[in-house]
Formats: structure tokens, sequence, C-alpha cells
């Protein structure tokens, strides 16, 4: 679809590619689009057929959920800001040629009271190609993904707009999901952009398209991408149906499939692209978007719109959405699978902006991290869990380290040795390794050169285990909420996003909390809490199957911060951390609030 509204300030704006499914049309044999009399005013509401909202949905066979929304809010709320941020702005911001400006307002973005969310496109005015407005909305997470080994599954029961070709010319709801490294600075398409459902002027049919590689042109065929064309998909403007797409990395070659009502109707090899273009693209978490825009480049391919024939108070109707996981044909990577590619990777410094610590694991050997100018410097993978590695792979430039260790750690503070060396040669060293653990880092005494130290890739293989205990990291990436933040850049979300580079601070007052929450009920086990300087003295560990009711599984009075690990037994959808008393004049500050259990 397009770059989310927080994203304008990054140029060149993307368009929408939408050639090659023109040419496919010929094959559905579908009725060109025919104007009718004008058939509605701005105050003129489409009246959509209801359906009864689903229960949870069930996870497919082999699958447990992630997460899950089921847009169980009042009637006339908004969607909930601790999950969902909305996308505002003119659509001719976002570079598809959209017409429509996307509002926050609950007369275009609104749940329904019967467990359903709606997007609901208005126009006012006598002009069709003005005055329109609609909603877009995105997750506040950007962590739903599959890891080496593993497949996740993106699924949503929808309804589209229940238009026609005669009266629903221009409109363009849209169910789809972008790379989570657009966030931190990777250009479109190169982050990967997935489209789960599109559909166009009431056309009652599905596009799936994988976006990736550069643009115009590159090996994705930008801006059009590569997709499955027009599929027919009888009944989706009139009821709900599953839109779905699984990125299966448990295979080889890995691909990603698209389902309709369960049914696999288009399936993507990695062999279509090149290794470096396949894995920016889908090695990394997603976020996830749903919209509804008018007029723009997609419909103009299939006759243009919205015409003077388009009604306005067209609703996408959404009933639930879900993230479900499963580990592959194997529980372990595929043998020499880089486990630290995409992970979160911080260092002890850079030499400047281009030469950012993630660079040494995003899989471009055109990209590297090089350091400051001095010993010892460090670079360091937080691999989401502990791993058994086998070996450690760095791909030097020219300037190199001559004496350095590899190290690991199951909290990032505490290091072992499994390698070490004084007459490092540099060049794309592979080093054969026994060792566990979560943190893994090279470590640099002596530089070979004047200045600092710099990798073009840290590679690491290996198979999950190593013994941390205490079961499997259930909170990374989930929705997670808070009492307060002391600003926008220590919001609730830091603390669980896998990166002790960000952190959640509360206001300064006691008392506060952090929640995070699962997605469905788990046995809790272990709680790992990594302290700021401003750390608690007094807090409870609490949880809770409805996010109202709450259980103390742990309490003190005496906490002394830092890096503390909790043993604990319990068992909840919703665990948080809720302080009584601050240690320090400011608040309560987590870089990690880490859940584990089974």
């Amino acid at each position: 679809m397009h770059i989310p509204e927080s994203q304008h300030r990054r140029p060149p704006r993307r368009i929408k590619g939408w050639a090659a499914a023109v040419t496919a049309t010929a094959t559905l044999g579908l009725v060109a689009i025919t104007a009718v009399a004008y058939a509605g005013t701005s105050g003129t509401a489409q009246v959509a057929a209801q359906a009864a909202a689903a229960s949870s949905p069930v996870p497919p066979a082999g699958f447990t959920l992630t997460w899950s929304d089921e847009f169980n809010g009042a009637a006339g709320t908004g969607v909930n800001t601790g999950t969902w941020k909305y996308d505002t702005g003119p659509g001719s911001s976002f570079g598809t040629g959209e017409i429509e400006t996307m509002t926050n307002s609950t007369a275009n973005v609104f749940q329904d009271g019967s467990g359903h969310l709606v997007l609901r496109a208005l126009h006012s005015g006598t002009d069709p190609r003005a005055g329109w407005t609609s909603g877009r909305i995105e997750t506040q997470a950007a962590t739903f993904g599959a890891d080496a080994g593993d497949v996740v599954r993106m699924e949503s029961s929808i309804q589209q707009p229940n238009v026609t070709t005669a009266n629903g010319a221009g409109y363009w709801p849209a169910f789809w999901m972008l790379g989570s490294t657009l966030r931190t600075g990777t250009t479109w398409p190169t982050s990967g952009e997935v489209d789960i459902l599109e559909d166009i002027n009431g056309r009652s049919s599905v596009f799936g398209t994988l976006h990736c590689g550069t643009n115009p042109g590159g090996p994705c065929n930008e801006s059009t991408g590569l997709g499955s064309g027009e599929r027919a998909c009888a009944g989706c403007q009139t009821g709900y149906h599953t839109y779905a797409v699984e990125i299966d990395r448990s295979k080889s070659p890995e691909e990603i499939r698209w389902y309709l009502d369960g049914a696999n109707y288009f399936t993507l090899p990695a062999t279509r692209v090149d290794a470096t273009t396949w894995n920016n693209a889908v090695h990394h978490p997603f976020f996830i978007i749903y919209d509804l825009a008018m007029g723009g480049g997609f419909p103009d391919a299939f006759g243009g719109g919205p015409n003077a024939s388009t009604i306005s108070g067209g609703q996408m109707n959404i009933d639930w959405v879900a993230v479900y996981n499963k580990k592959g044909g194997t529980t372990t990577p595929p043998p020499g699978t880089n486990i630290a590619q995409g992970k979160p990777t911080t260092a002890s410094s850079a030499e400047n902006a281009g030469t950012a610590a993630s660079n040494a694991t995003d899989g471009n050997t055109g990209t590297r991290w090089s350091s400051a100018f001095s010993d010892p410097q460090w670079l360091q993978v937080d691999l989401g869990q502990s791993y058994n590695l086998t070996s450690v792979n760095l791909n030097w430039e020219a300037a190199y380290a001559k004496a350095f260790q590899i190290q690991t750690s199951n909290d990032g503070t505490n290091w072992t040795n499994i390698y070490s060396t004084t007459t490092g040669t540099g060049g794309n060293q592979t080093l054969n390794v026994t060792g566990s653990g979560r943190y893994v880092r090279m470590y640099g005494t002596q530089r070979a050169t004047a200045y600092g130290y710099s990798l073009y890739e840290f590679g690491l293989t290996g198979t999950p285990g190593g013994g941390t205990g205490g079961g499997t990291l259930l909170s990374q990436g989930h929705p997670t909420t808070a009492s307060s933040a002391e600003n926008a850049g220590t919001a609730a979300g830091n603390a669980t996003d896998g990166n002790t580079g960000t952190r959640w601070s509360s206001g300064f007052s006691d008392p506060q909390w952090l929640q995070v929450d699962l997605g469905a009920t788990h046995s809790i086990s272990k709680v790992n809490l990594n302290w700021e300087a401003a750390y608690a003295k007094a807090f409870q560990i609490q949880t809770s199957n409805d996010g109202t009711n709450w259980t103390n599984i742990y309490s003190t009075t005496t906490g002394a911060g830092g890096n503390q690990t909790l043993d604990v037994t319990g068992s909840g959808r919703y665990v948080r951390m809720y302080g009584t008393q601050r240690a320090t004049a400011y608040g309560y500050s987590l870089w990690e609030f880490q859940v584990y259990g089974s």
C-alpha cells in the first residue's frame, strides 16, 4: 500500500505499483466499470451487512496465538492508542495519488460496540474528487515476524466496503504490513512490504503483493512489486472473509503464502529474488496497517474514481486480527543460518551515523559498523533467547582487531569469554566456538590500525538452548502500556522491544506501573527487570486474566535495581510491574521488562 504518515519525512515517497495487476485482469473476465447516476450525498451512509462478532480466533494447527485484537470497545469509541496509532493527513502525502484526508475522528474510525472496527469514507461537497475523509491505523508494535526456522501467520476477518463497480469507483481498502526497519531508517521498498488484502472500485476481488528491492525497477519490479494479480473474491463486499499471509522460514527455499478463507491462492518463493533483497525484505519483524483509501493510481488503473456515482459512507468492517507463530519443520534454525541477522544490535560507539551498529547484522555486506578510534570497543547482538553457539563469523573491513574476545552473556551485564586472540589478522574470519548465551559480543582491546574497529557483518550460528531457565521469552514485542511516560521518547513499548538502548521512564510520582499483554494466558516462571538508574525500591509483579483484577506473584520493599531476575510462579495474560516506592527523585525506568514462561 503506502508509507505511514509517521514516515513523511523519509524521501523519496513511494508510489503504489499496479501495472502488473492491470495485465492480470483479463484472466478474470471481470466486467468493465459502468457509471451510474450519483447515488449519495455527504450525509448518506452506506448500510453495511453486519455479522455477529466472532469469538477469539482459534490458532491453526501447529500455531500458537502471539497477539490479537477483537475490537470489543464500546460503540462509537476510537481505537486503543496503546495498541494502535492513527496515520492522519492528506492522502496526497502517501505518494499513491490518493485524494482523501485521513483523520482520527470517530466519524471515520470507530468501534461499533458489537466487536467490529469500522473504517468509513465520507464525502462532503459536490466535487467527487475532493472533500473525502477516511481512516488509517497501524500497530504501535513492529514486532510481528518469524525467526529463522519458524513460521508466522498474520490473519484478519474483514468485510470489504459494500459497494459495487457501479457506485464504488475509487474505493481502495487494504490490510497490509511494512518491515520494522522502515521505522529505523531503511528506505522503502528495501525494508519490505507485504500486501495481504487490496481491492479497488468494488470489484469483489483481492490482490496479494510483496514489495522489495529498489525503486524504480530492481529485482522486485517496483513500483509494481511481485504479486498474485487480481483474484476473484465472491461475496467479499457483503460478508466477512479471512485474509492471511504466512512467512515460512522453516523450509528451503523460504516462501510467502497468501490465503483467502484458508485457501492458498498465491505462493512466492525466496528464489524469485537474490538473497540480499529477500533478507532485507523478510528477515525482520513487521507492523500491521489497515486503511480505506479513496482514489489513487491503483483505482485509476481500473477505470478511475471516485466519480459522480461514487457513494459516501462506504466502510471496511474488521472483526478481528491475529498473529500466530509456530516452530518450523524442526525446532532449530536450518544448519548454517545466521541467527544474528536482523536482531537488535548495539555498540560502544559509532564513527558516524552512517556506520551504526545495526549495519553489522543487516545481511548487507555493502554496509558496515565502524567504531570510534580508541580502545576498547565492542559490538553486541541480542538474540532474544539463549543459543548454544557453534561458530562466529567476522567479516572485517580494513580497520580490524588485532586483539579481541568473543563473549557471551545471559543478562547483558556479566560476560564469559568463549574465544580470545592477540594475533588477529582481519579479513573474513570464521571461528568455531563452544558457548551459550542470549547476548554475544565482539570485545576489541587492540586495534590493528589507527582507525577504529569496523565490521561488514557479524554472524553467528547455533541452536536454541543454553540453559537460561525460566522457559520461553513471552513478552518481547507484545502490546505494552504504562501509567505514564516521562516523555515521548520513553514510551512503554521501549521496555519490551528487545533493545537495551531504549527504555521506558514514568512520571516522577508513586505509584506507577508497566503492563504487557501476552495475547493469551500463560504460565509465568521468570521475570527479568533491567533497571536504568531510576529503579524501584518497593514493587510487586502482578498477573491478571482480564487486565483489571490483579494477583501478586512477587513483592519486595528492598529492591536494589540493576539487572534483576526473579523466579516466580503464576499465570495470566497480563503481567505488570507495579511500583509503590521509587529509589530516586525521578520515576521508574526500565531498559527491558521480560516475562518468561510456557
